[in-house]
C-alpha cells in the first residue's frame, strides 16, 4: 500500500508536494520521494523512512520547478525494504520520466522477461513500479511519431501498458518537457482522485491517492480518476483525459474502507468515515440476532480505525462507549519484531488499559479487523489485566483467510489466524471469552449502502475470490517464498499499530 501525489501548478511545488506526503503518511511508512520538473530537468530526493526523516531543508531547495510527483511507500507482498526500491524511478529513454506506483502488478516476471528479451530494457530493483516505468517508457516510444508526443500517443501508450500489465495500479508520472500523466488500472482496485485549485496565475492541478489531500491543500475535488481512464495535464495547464481500456470496470479493494483509507477521504463517492458507521451497525444487528440475551457492559475500540464501527455498534446495543486504551504518541518506531516475546513488548509499549473501564466489568473490544492475531491476543490480555470480569472481542470486517495481492504486505496463508479455523477456535486462539465477526455481505453492504452504483468490490482477502483472475495457488506460494526472504517478520497487525502512531504523532 502506498500514497501517491502529482501536481502541475502555476509556482513551485516542492512544499505543496512535502505537505501532501505528510497527509497520505498513513499510506506508507517505510520509504517517501519527491521528484520536480523544472524546464527539462528533474530534481529528486528519496529514501527510507518517514517523509519528515527523509527531507531537510537543504533537499527541500533543491526541489525546485512547478510541477512533479511524490510518493509514501509500504512494501508490496514480498518486497523487502531496500532503500533502491524508494519511489519514484527514473528513465532517461526515449523520454525522461518519472513514476510512483500504488499498487502491486501480477504478472511482474512475465513482464521482466518481455523487457528484457524485446524490449532490450534494463530493470534494476525488484520492484514492480521500476517493471511498470519501463513498460510505459517502451510504449511511448513505440507510440511516439519522431520522438515527439502529444496527449493521443500518450493516451495509445497507456492503453498498450493496461494490454500488458495485470493487477493493481495507481500511477503517477512526470514526462520531461510535457507533463503529468495519471492513470488506474482497468479494474479500479487502488483509489486515484484530480482536483483543481484556481489562482491568480491560472489553474492547479492536483492527482492523489485520496481526496484528503485535496481537502488539506486547498483543491476543490473534481472527480475520481475511472478505472482505465488517463489523465494528463501539460505544463501550460491543459487537461486531458480519455478512457484507455476497452473493458473497464470498478472493483475498489475494500479493506481500503475497512483500515487503510483516512476516515475524512471520499473514495469513488464513498465517505470511508460512514462506511465504518455502518460496519458498527451491521455488526451489532448481527450480534443481536445471534446473541439477544448478552451481557456485555461496555463497548471499546482499539485505537484508532475501529473507533466509527464501535461508537455506532454502542448506540445501536444502547451500552456505554467508553476509551479503555491510551496510546503512547511518542514511542519510537519498531523496526523488527524477530519473536514473540517483542511483539508483546511492543504492544505493551504502544497501548496502556485505563483499569477504571475495565474493573469488574464484561466488556466488547472492537477492531477493525484480526490479521495474524498476535496484538489481539496480547490486547486481551491486557484488558483481564485490567480488571475486566469477561472479554468479547468484535472485528468489523469479516475473517481475513487469503492473501492480499494488490498491494497490502498480509501475512502467508498459514500466519493468517483464520485460514482453516473456526471462529470458536480463534476464539481461544487470542484467548477471548466469545468473538464476533463481520459477515462479508454485511461488510459490502456496508460501503454500498454509501453509493449503490458500485456493485463489486475486490475482497480477495475474505473470499479467495481475485479480481483480475490470474491468481493461481503456485502463485501464492511464490509470493509466500518471497514474502519468507524478505519482510518475513513484520505483519500488517504490526503496520497498524505503527501507522496509528504515526497519524497521532503529526497530528500534535
Amino acid at each position: 500500500m502506498c500514497g501517491i501525489l502529482g501536481v502541475v501548478a502555476q509556482s513551485p511545488v516542492n512544499q505543496l508536494l512535502y505537505d501532501g506526503l505528510q497527509v497520505l503518511q498513513h499510506r506508507g511508512q517505510d520509504a517517501a520521494g519527491i521528484a520536480t520538473l523544472e524546464r527539462n530537468t528533474f530534481h529528486l530526493h528519496k529514501g527510507n523512512g518517514l517523509a519528515h526523516d527523509v527531507f531537510r531543508t537543504r533537499n527541500m531547495r533543491a526541489l525546485t520547478g512547478n510541477a512533479g510527483i511524490a510518493h509514501v511507500r509500504y512494501p508490496t507482498a514480498g518486497s523487502a525494504i531496500d532503500h533502491n526500491e524508494a519511489q519514484p524511478f527514473y528513465v532517461n529513454s526515449p523520454f525522461g520520466v518519472v513514476l510512483g506506483h500504488n499498487g502491486n502488478l501480477t504478472n511482474t516476471a512475465q513482464l521482466q522477461k518481455e523487457l528484457f528479451l524485446e524490449d532490450m530494457r534494463h530493470v534494476n530493483t525488484n520492484s514492480d513500479s521500476e517493471v511498470l516505468l519501463n513498460v510505459l517508457a517502451h510504449e511511448l516510444q513505440a507510440n511516439a511519431t519522431n520522438f515527439r508526443l502529444d496527449p493521443s500517443i500518450i493516451f495509445s501508450a497507456v492503453s498498450a501498458v493496461h494490454r500488458r500489465c495485470r493487477g493493481a495500479y495507481a500511477v503517477v508520472a512526470m514526462i520531461s518537457g510535457y507533463g503529468l500523466l495519471a492513470f488506474r488500472d482497468t479494474h479500479g482496485i487502488r483509489p486515484l482522485v484530480v482536483g483543481s485549485a484556481k489562482t491568480d496565475k491560472g489553474v492547479d492541478y492536483l492527482v492523489a491517492s485520496e481526496s484528503v489531500a485535496l481537502d488539506t491543500l486547498g483543491f476543490k475535488f473534481l472527480r475520481d480518476i475511472a478505472p482505465g481512464e488517463a489523465v494528463f495535464i501539460d505544463l501550460d495547464g491543459n487537461f486531458h483525459s480519455q478512457q484507455c481500456a476497452q473493458h473497464a470496470e470498478l472493483n475498489p479493494c475494500i479493506f481500503e474502507y475497512v483500515y487503510f483509507a483516512r476516515p475524512d477521504s471520499m473514495i469513488d463517492g464513498i465517505s470511508v468515515y460512514e462506511t465504518r458507521l455502518n460496519m458498527g451497525e451491521y455488526l451489532a444487528e448481527k450480534l443481536l440476532r445471534e446473541w439477544p440475551d448478552h451481557d456485555i457492559d461496555v463497548v471499546i475500540p482499539i485505537p484508532d480505525s475501529s473507533r466509527p464501527s464501535a461508537l455506532q455498534l454502542a448506540n445501536h446495543l444502547g451500552i456505554p462507549f467508553r476509551e479503555g486504551f491510551v496510546k503512547n504518541r511518542y514511542i519510537g518506531r519498531t523496526f523488527i519484531m524477530p519473536g514473540q516475546a517483542m511483539r508483546k513488548k511492543s504492544v505493551r509499549q504502544k497501548l496502556n488499559a485505563i483499569s477504571v473501564e475495565f474493573k469488574g466489568k464484561n466488556v466488547l473490544l472492537v477492531d477493525d479487523s484480526i490479521v495474524r492475531g498476535t496484538t489481539s491476543r496480547e490486547i486481551v490480555q491486557m484488558a483481564r489485566d485490567a480488571g475486566a470480569r469477561k472479554v468479547y472481542f468484535a472485528s468489523a470486517a469479516p475473517p481475513v483467510k487469503f492473501p492480499n495481492v494488490y498491494g497490502i504486505d498480509m501475512p502467508s496463508r498459514k500466519e493468517l489466524i483464520a485460514t482453516g479455523r473456526t471462529d470458536e477456535e480463534i476464539c481461544r486462539e487470542i484467548s477471548a471469552d466469545r468473538i464476533i465477526y463481520q459477515d462479508l455481505d454485511d461488510l459490502k453492504a456496508a460501503v454500498q449502502k454509501c453509493n449503490p452504483n458500485i456493485t463489486r468490490f475486490d475482497c480477495s482477502c475474505f473470499d479467495g475470490e481475485y479480481i483480475t483472475g490470474d491468481i493461481t495457488a503456485d502463485y501464492l506460494d511464490r509470493v509466500e517464498g518471497a514474502r519468507a526472504g524478505g519482510k518475513a517478520n513484520k505483519t500488517l497487525e504490526d503496520d497498524q499499530l505503527e501507522l496509528d502512531l504515526v497519524m497521532s504523532a503529526s497530528s500534535m
